[in-house]
């Protein structure tokens, strides 16, 4: 036992564990080194010199990669919260000698991050030069996973999400069906879903389907699915091959080929953009501006989507 634990006494870096947080977060050494500005040769000094001090692994290292131990999986949960208080400190600081300085971490998913974030981002690092934007982007479960260890400040979600959260909804996305345009029903506007109950279904994969998922399930329908994708793209691409048809928001379908027809289907069929955190009151000061500025730039009639219905 170290004279720390003789005495009752952890000692911690704050650099130490922005290191291992870093480490964790981009699965790499070498990655967490050149982000930070470090060499990997100090990137597991510090590793190794917080498994000493505290007298377990914390990362496993192996020919697959960088891997948490369960000790180090405990831990990181502190770890982050750590580091999130002291960034807001910092902030806060900032903010009471006039500054404006911080990081914001944000969730996002693709059609949020190709139609909403390039411009809020523009305008935003205009207004706030010192405040830095970092995506991280996956789909819905890869969100809620993020925020409840701390990974990201807020993320963009499809609502409900998790109870346990509190949420901002944002806008509505209308969900719409794609088919071929060689497809029977392609000359529709629109169809109810007896029409398309027994057609073969190309949907995104489990994690991205939260909505597609509840609304065949309010619709009593069971689906015929042919294929589950990862990519939006991908699945227009099949539709328009005549692969099968798809249900998925009008976001995704900004700009679709000439092959693919946009079907309208019956009764209010959508999906509620919002956001979501711990709690959005303890959130830093340059959090809370991004926030605002987001709410501004969504009530904007210039909106360049019609999300309204």
């Amino acid at each position: 036992m170290n004279k720390f634990h003789e005495k009752g006494v952890i000692k911690f870096s704050l650099a130490k564990f922005e290191i291992f947080s870093s480490v964790v977060e981009l699965g790499s050494l070498t990655k967490a080194g050149e982000a930070l500005g470090l060499t990997q040769s100090a990137v597991s000094h510090a590793i190794s010199s917080l498994e000493t001090e505290w007298g377990f692994s914390i990362l496993n290292r192996g020919r697959s990669g960088i891997h948490l131990t369960s000790n180090g999986e405990r831990i990181l949960t502190y770890i982050r919260e750590i580091l999130k208080w002291n960034e807001e400190m910092i902030q806060e600081i900032a903010n009471i000698n006039g500054l404006e300085i911080g990081t914001v971490r944000i969730g996002t998913f693709s059609s949020v991050s190709i139609h909403w974030l390039p411009e809020i981002m523009k305008v935003f690092n205009e207004r706030h030069p010192s405040i830095e934007i970092k995506l991280l982007e996956g789909d819905y479960d890869d969100i809620e996973h993020w925020i409840s260890t701390g990974m990201v400040d807020f993320g963009f979600v499809s609502l409900p999400t998790l109870q346990q959260f509190e949420m901002i909804p944002l806008k509505k996305d209308r969900m719409l069906c794609i088919v071929s345009d060689e497809h029977p029903l392609a000359d529709q506007n629109e169809i109810c879903f007896d029409m398309i109950k027994d057609d073969p279904l190309i949907k995104s994969k489990k994690g991205s389907d939260n909505d597609l998922t509840r609304m065949l399930k309010e619709n009593n329908v069971t689906p015929n699915i042919k294929f589950e994708l990862t990519d939006d793209q991908a699945i227009i691409s099949m539709v328009g091959n005549g692969m099968g048809i798809s249900i998925l928001p009008q976001m995704v379908l900004h700009r679709v080929p000439a092959n693919v027809r946009i079907l309208q289907l019956e009764g209010e069929n959508y999906r509620t953009i919002g956001i979501a955190a711990t709690s959005f009151k303890t959130l830093a000061p340059a959090t809370k501006k991004f926030i605002e500025y987001l709410n501004s730039w969504l009530s904007e009639p210039t909106l360049p989507s019609d999300l309204n219905g």
